[in-house]
């Protein structure tokens, strides 16, 4: 099976390293918070998200399912993967400990809501956690 090991912070010591302050997105357990898997069993494909704070991001702030269609997670993924897998190629301009791993995201597969669901929603907390903008027009703001 092809797996895609992603990981934010591989070590929770080097995101409290690069954070040195108060996070804006407060999180519900961050002694031990489960890594977030986003997967497609029958593509064999697979995201591990370690990234402390996307779990509770996940769970009580994002959108719920069904509130974006498909093919606007798909759009936004699509400029989203773009932008990052140019960042992660380019550690000497953006940080490597945010941007450590391409995302092989191909527009031309269907990877099914769940996917793009929680790769959008991860782009989302992202954006808003580390102060960046991963372009498209998408305001993060919006997020409470």
């Amino acid at each position: 099976m092809k797996i895609i090991k992603y990981s934010i912070s591989v070590i929770l010591l080097s995101l409290l390293l690069f954070a040195c302050g108060s996070s804006p997105i407060k999180t519900a357990a961050k002694d031990k918070e489960e890594p977030v898997v986003i997967a497609n069993d029958s593509l064999e494909y697979e995201i591990i998200i370690i990234d402390v704070g996307f779990n509770y991001f996940l769970n009580a702030i994002a959108q719920p399912k069904g509130f974006y269609s498909q093919k606007y997670l798909e759009n936004r993924n699509r400029v989203w993967v773009t932008t990052w897998n140019i960042r992660v190629q380019n550690p000497s301009r953006f940080n490597p400990n945010i941007y450590e791993n391409i995302i092989d995201y191909q527009p031309s597969i269907n990877y099914g809501y769940e996917v793009n669901y929680k790769l959008f929603n991860y782009f989302l907390f992202a954006q808003k956690k580390y102060k960046m903008s991963l372009g498209g027009g998408f305001r993060t703001n919006r997020i409470n």
